[in-house]
């Protein structure tokens, strides 16, 4: 479990955004795709790929990509 996998499934998850187009800085809130759709596949995909589940204040308390991979790999046991 790696950051640089962690974004190349979101960008997948993104129709709208290019592959390599996602950083670990990227304020993923202020994406213009950032939706409360993508935030339920969020949730989903962190449960169905790491087994770890997020709660909506999860996402709320991390601002970058990185800071929510740093969240899920602490939830993880990593």
């Amino acid at each position: 479990m790696d950051v640089e996998g962690f974004i190349q499934k979101l960008e997948e998850e993104f129709d709208e955004l290019a592959p390599g187009s996602l950083t670990p800085d990227t304020v993923y809130a202020q994406l213009e795709e950032w939706d409360s759709m993508h935030a339920l596949i969020l949730l989903a995909l962190v449960d169905f790929e790491y087994g770890v589940f997020l709660e909506v204040d999860d996402i709320l308390s991390a601002v970058t990509i990185g800071e929510l991979f740093d969240l899920i790999a602490k939830k993880a046991g990593l």
